[in-house]
């Protein structure tokens, strides 16, 4: 069973949508405004990072790109998540944030897993993976929830990973 749904450009979830960012929106945190259909912490500074990268971008940004993660119930932004396109020799990495306002409910796991679902949809991506910090615990358990598999690891970092055959099995 798949973790999203496609309609148009948004992937939604059981609780989230994960739609792509739009020009406003994107001046909006680069200019330090407040749109309404933000949670009261959004943008996070992870958040004016991506849409940072997003206005330097000369290309037009891939359907696997960035996008914002929105909450269900309420129809405001709560975090962002991104897959850093292109792929290189078909791996990906993943990365993503949840205001704290909204952090322990799931949903940083709930959008990686329907995000690296719809990522190992295109032909040109054979794995995704995540760099966390060990000293990151929550974020560990986001990315083992979300059902990546710890590949390996030092003593401060460890790198997650999952594969399209690795999907297929769960």
């Amino acid at each position: 069973m798949s973790a999203f749904s496609l309609t148009g450009t948004d992937l939604t979830t059981d609780r989230l949508v994960l739609r792509p960012w739009s020009a406003g929106e994107i001046t909006a945190v680069l200019g330090d405004a407040r749109l309404e259909h933000w949670a009261e912490d959004f943008p996070a500074e992870g958040d004016r990072v991506i849409a940072g990268f997003i206005a330097e971008q000369s290309e037009p940004l891939s359907e696997y790109g960035h996008r914002q993660i929105i909450e269900r119930e309420s129809g405001l932004v709560v975090g962002s998540i991104s897959l850093l396109w292109p792929p290189s020799d078909g791996a990906l990495e993943v990365g993503y944030g949840i205001v704290d306002s909204r952090r322990g409910r799931g949903y940083a796991s709930e959008a990686t897993r329907a995000f690296v679902e719809f990522a190992l949809t295109s032909p040109d991506v054979t794995t995704v993976y995540a760099d966390v910090e060990l000293s990151n615990p929550a974020s560990v358990r986001v990315l083992e929830k979300a059902g990546l598999q710890c590949w390996s690891s030092d003593a401060t970092a460890a790198r997650f990973r999952t594969t399209a055959p690795d999907l297929s099995q769960r």
